[in-house]
């Protein structure tokens, strides 16, 4: 199965810890020199003497020291209200710093708009840590009405700086388009920038960009050194997609082992992704000893913190009774979950469910909202359902001509009960001009894939030479093919056209039924 790679964001929102550079003042000079030697409780005191005399710097360091517990029991509170003082008298550390105290509540009633007051005064002093919460703030409304140019702007100051938080955001708003014109190749120069000092969530941005040839030249190889790069450092994101490239041998020699391993890492580490991917690593007995026990506990990991692509599996084994006992209302429960997070396969299924009243009371007009929901997406298995509905008239008016619509979407795909439904619409003349040429050409790529009415139907055109030459021989092989998988109707018409064949032609069209072989169609162009 192959599974996608996932780009990753990260809240800008930065701390400092730092001490703030000597000046004069005695008092302020002794705690810089006590914090040099590792003497906290001297440099409270000399701070808070230097701080009680209004020297800024004093009053930001002794606000660390609060925030930190270092030389003092730990006190948001006195935090807060050292910062200000310090931020009051324009000192840029400080501004910021209360800045994220309003962001998170800590010392002070949590509050946006204030945080983001105290981080425009620093940020207009050209603190990067500062524009890059500014940043941060716009382009997601929190404080301030949303505005995507205005993040452009704070993340671009401070990515100038080099400061990596912010080069990896404005990497994020380039690759989206927002705030600036989408742009792949300045997306990659600025991953490649905060890639370069080592932050992780670029690192696995970047590879992302190397395996889908986005604004830099496709390279399978980088993308995989990036993830990798990125995975050794603990992260996630870049855990996730190492193990994708392991499963599906991209970059790498294919190998289910190493996939599991850092589907597990990043699992472990709560990571959703990575924990549906471990769930099917367990299923199917890829990489893993095959436990359908497992399957469910990684699944149900996953699905608890809304993952989709989990919920529906979850209810897939609720349904069949893998790996827990089978009950049909929680595997209606759990796919209806994924459905409305707009996942096509759980919508196709949730369809399935009410129209065979499975875990749930029988509901046409329902089943055709879910199936037409999957639909419109592009689930060829959702599209023929929704033919089949339009074509009897099951909770929607009955309308061939919908029905030949939707069944001509799903042939198209591939999918063979499609492909031989289409055909009986074109050979009846149902919704469509009746073509019989059309007719056996669908019929064919259905009965190609093994389709067994769609083998018997052709049977029958090639006996009569409907839409097509009659050929005796082509007519018993297909009529064989579909007596061999139990069709009655099919059986009969082998007897019939034996009947006009002689033993040789009968010998050569069984041989053609024996050296048959099934295709899977790849879909329509």
């Amino acid at each position: 199965m192959n599974r996608p790679y996932f780009l990753h964001r990260l809240a800008v929102v930065v701390l400092l810890s730092g001490l703030a550079s000597a000046v004069s003042a005695d008092a302020y000079e002794d705690g810089l020199l006590a914090v040099n030697t590792g003497n906290f409780p001297a440099a409270f005191s000399a701070f808070r003497k230097a701080a009680a005399q209004g020297r800024a710097e004093a009053q930001y360091n002794l606000g660390l020291m609060y925030a930190n517990g270092r030389g003092t029991v730990q006190d948001d509170t006195q935090a807060a209200s050292w910062y200000r003082k310090a931020a009051d008298q324009g000192l840029a550390d400080a501004q910021s710093n209360l800045g994220l105290m309003y962001a998170s509540g800590r010392g002070v009633s949590q509050d946006a708009m204030q945080a983001v007051n105290w981080w425009r005064r620093a940020a207009e002093q050209g603190y990067a840590a500062a524009q890059a919460n500014l940043g941060f703030m716009y382009a997601n409304g929190v404080g301030v009405l949303a505005d995507d140019k205005q993040a452009v702007i704070w993340y671009r100051r401070a990515a100038e700086q080099g400061l990596v938080d912010a080069q990896s955001n404005l990497g994020l708003m380039y690759a989206s388009g927002r705030g600036v014109s989408q742009d792949a190749e300045q997306a990659v120069n600025w991953w490649r920038k905060a890639a370069g000092q080592g932050y992780a969530a670029a690192q696995t941005n970047l590879g992302v960009m190397y395996a889908n040839g986005l604004g830099v030249k496709r390279d399978e190889t980088q993308a995989v050194n990036w993830w990798r790069t990125a995975a050794e450092r603990g992260y996630a994101a870049a855990q996730a997609n190492l193990g994708v490239a392991y499963d599906n041998g991209f970059g790498v020699a294919q190998d289910f082992l190493q996939a599991a391993n850092w589907y597990r890492k990043a699992a472990a580490q709560g990571y959703a992704a990575a924990q549906t991917n471990l769930g099917h690593m367990y299923a199917n007995g890829q990489g893993v000893t095959q436990d359908d026990v497992q399957a469910f506990s990684w699944f149900s990991k996953a699905a608890e913190q809304g993952f989709a692509e989990a919920q529906y599996n979850v209810g897939l084994l609720y349904a069949n009774g893998r790996g827990v006992s089978q009950d049909i209302r929680q595997a209606f429960s759990w796919c209806r979950k994924a459905a409305e997070q707009g996942l096509a396969e759980a919508q196709a299924n949730l369809g399935v469910m009410y129209d065979n009243g499975l875990g749930v009371a029988p509901d046409d007009r329902q089943a055709v909202i879910w199936y037409r929901k999957a639909a419109v997406q592009g689930d060829p298995d959702a599209q023929f359902n929704l033919g089949v509905m339009y074509a009897i008239g099951l909770g929607v008016e009955r309308d061939e001509t919908q029905a030949v619509n939707w069944y001509h979407r799903a042939a198209e795909q591939g999918l063979a009960d499609a492909q031989f439904n289409l055909g009986l619409m074109y050979a009846n003349g149902q919704g469509v001009e009746r073509d019989q040429n059309k007719a056996v050409d669908w019929c064919r790529r259905a009965a190609e894939q093994g389709n067994v009415g769609a083998q018997q139907i052709l049977g029958m055109m090639y006996f009569r030479g409907d839409g097509v030459p009659q050929d005796y021989l082509q007519a018993h092989k297909w009529s064989d093919l579909a007596a061999a998988q139990g069709n009655k109707d099919a059986a009969a018409t082998r007897s019939e056209i034996a009947g006009k064949m002689t033993t040789a032609q009968i010998a050569e069209a069984e041989e053609l039924a024996r050296g048959w072989k099934p295709t899977v169609s790849a879909g329509v162009d």
